[in-house]
C-alpha cells in the first residue's frame, strides 16, 4: 500500500513520545474552529454536527456524506434551519442508524414565547430525512433538555436543567413505553453531583456512559468521565485523563462502536468567541474498567 503524505503527516502528528493524541476531524473541510457535537452513522457514511461559528447566536446542524472514501462539502441538514430562525443542537444517531435525536428551541406545538430546548427526532427514509417531530410523552419539559443519546431498547439519556436554576445540570433517563417516553428519572449519585454534569453518551447496550463534569479535580473547565453499569448500579466515574482531557473544555462525546473511536469536541476561549473543533482518538473502554 502506498502511503500518501497527508496520511503520513496525520500518523506522525497523532503520536507524541509514543502516546497517541487526539486528532482534529477533517480540518478545514469540516472542523473550522466553529464546530461541535459530531455524530457519525454506524456505517461511517454520514456525519452530522453543529456549526456554531464560535458563538451561540446561531446554531445549525450540518451534514456531510462520504463518497469514494472522502467527506464531501458540508451542507445544512434538511431538518435544520437555514435562516437561523431557531437553534438546533446535538445530533446523535440511534444504534441502528435509522433515527437522529437532536434538540431545538423551535416553537411548534408549544407556546411561542418559550426559549428552552426540547428533544426532537427525524427518521431515515428512502427519500432522505423525514420531517422532524418532537418526542411524545413526558420527556420534554419547560426546562431545557439537551444532548440526548439512545440505547438499543429505546431508553434515552440526556441533560436537563435543574429546577433550582442555579446554572448546574444533571443527567436523566427516560424509558419508552407504549410509544411514549415516561417521566425522566435522575441518574443520581455517583453520576450526578453538586457540579455540572451534561452531554451523556450511552452505549448501545446501556453498559457504560461517557459524559462531562465540571468537577474541580479535573484538568480543565469540564472533563470527560466514564462509568460502567454493574449489577444494576453505576461505578464511580473515572476521568478519561490526558491526552483526551486537557486544560481546555472537552464535551460532546460519541463512541463509534465499529470504528472503535471516541469522537469529542474541544473548546478554547478566544476573546469574545469560542474556538471549537471536532477530535477523534482510538478508544478501548476496557482500559478504564
Amino acid at each position: 500500500m502506498k502511503l500518501t503524505f497527508p496520511f503520513i503527516l496525520l500518523f506522525l502528528t497523532s503520536y507524541i513520545n509514543g502516546q497517541q493524541t487526539p486528532v482534529i476531524f477533517e480540518p478545514h473541510n469540516i472542523s473550522n474552529n466553529g464546530e461541535f457535537g459530531l455524530t457519525i452513522s454506524p456505517d461511517s457514511k454520514t456525519a452530522l454536527w453543529v456549526m456554531s461559528k464560535g458563538k451561540r447566536d446561531t446554531l445549525t446542524i450540518m451534514e456531510s456524506i462520504k463518497e469514494n472514501g472522502k467527506w464531501i462539502k458540508p451542507r445544512i441538514a434538511s431538518f435544520s434551519s437555514a435562516s437561523g430562525q431557531w437553534k438546533d443542537i446535538d445530533p446523535m444517531f440511534s444504534p441502528d442508524g435509522k433515527t437522529i435525536l437532536f434538540q431545538s428551541n423551535r416553537n411548534i406545538n408549544r407556546p411561542s414565547d418559550r426559549k428552552d430546548f426540547d428533544i426532537w427526532a427525524v427518521r431515515l427514509t428512502n427519500k432522505g430525512w423525514s420531517q422532524p417531530y418532537r418526542l411524545e410523552g413526558n420527556i420534554n419539559s419547560e426546562a431545557s433538555e439537551s444532548y440526548a443519546s439512545m440505547t438499543k431498547d429505546g431508553t434515552i439519556y440526556f441533560m436537563k436543567e435543574n429546577d433550582n436554576k442555579t446554572g448546574l445540570s444533571d443527567i436523566y433517563y427516560s424509558i419508552l413505553k407504549d410509544g411514549k417516553y415516561q417521566e425522566p428519572q435522575n441518574m443520581g449519585f455517583p453520576i450526578n453531583t453538586k457540579e455540572r454534569e451534561s452531554n451523556p453518551y450511552i452505549s448501545p447496550d446501556g453498559k457504560y456512559i461517557i459524559y462531562f463534569s465540571s468537577d474541580k479535580s479535573g484538568l480543565g473547565e469540564v472533563d470527560l468521565y466514564i462509568s460502567f453499569k454493574r449489577k444494576g448500579k453505576w461505578t464511580a466515574p473515572k476521568n478519561l485523563g490526558s491526552p483526551i482531557n486537557s486544560k481546555f473544555a472537552e464535551f460532546c462525546p460519541f463512541v463509534h462502536e465499529k470504528e472503535k473511536r471516541l469522537y469529542f469536541s474541544r473548546q478554547e476561549k478566544d476573546a469574545d468567541r469560542f474556538k471549537e473543533n471536532l477530535y477523534f482518538i482510538d478508544f478501548d473502554t476496557n482500559k478504564y474498567k
